[in-house]
């Protein structure tokens, strides 16, 4: 069984199908900041198999099978009807808004070639993304991001703190090392800032300060 995390992925296509529709089910975040976002928490999952809409079904809603029966211990994820609403009338602008941010991803993509060491995203003929986040990759990463934010652009770090080194999976026995290139991506990548209506002019003011960051010399 494939199971998709498209939880950033709103939109997303891979080799002409659409994220969600490629493993045997998949899950949708609708937190705010995401590309559908809901005016507050929500997800969803997606499948074509009936069985396992039936078992998601039955989850969702405590393993009721009907009023005060249960039938497994189940979850209380039910989506408010306001934020389905709410996601119904977002739903028919997500194709224009995530073209925006590809349009934004292109022009950060061109802007910053052969700045410093700096790798920008790379996407395939085949898939198209939707760019959640825009991030880069460069091994003065702590230092852009603080240079960034004397400058008062906000940047982020998604994610700080591979999987394999929280101390939830300390269980597994991993150390420091045994991932090397999850471990490297970690300390190397940065998210710029990114939004369906980002202004041209924003994405110059970042880069120039990238570029202005990487002119003055770095340690």
């Amino acid at each position: 069984m494939v199971l998709e995390d498209a939880c950033q992925a709103h939109g997303a296509i891979y080799k002409g199908k659409r994220a969600g529709s490629i493993g045997n089910a998949a899950a949708f975040s609708f937190y705010p900041g995401k590309n559908l976002g809901a005016y507050g928490e929500g997800g969803a999952c997606s499948t074509n198999d009936p069985t396992l809409a039936d078992r998601i079904e039955l989850y969702r809603a405590h393993g009721e099978i009907k009023r005060y029966h249960h039938e497994v211990v189940g979850f209380n994820y039910r989506l408010d009807g306001i934020q389905g609403a709410i996601l119904n009338v977002k739903l028919k602008h997500l194709d224009n808004w995530n073209e925006k941010r590809r349009n934004i991803a292109s022009m950060y993509n061109e802007m910053l070639k052969g700045i410093g060491d700096i790798i920008t995203p790379y996407e395939g003929d085949d898939r198209r993304g939707i760019y959640h986040i825009y991030a880069i990759r460069t091994k003065f990463r702590d230092a852009l991001r603080e240079f960034l934010t004397e400058n008062e652009i906000q940047s982020g770090i998604h994610y700080p703190i591979p999987i394999h080194l929280q101390n939830a999976y300390k269980y597994l026995g991993y150390k420091k090392g045994d991932f090397p290139i999850t471990e490297e991506q970690a300390e190397t990548t940065l998210s710029l800032p990114i939004y369906a209506e980002m202004p041209e002019s924003d994405v110059l003011r970042v880069v120039d300060t990238i570029k202005k960051f990487f002119n003055k010399g770095t340690k």
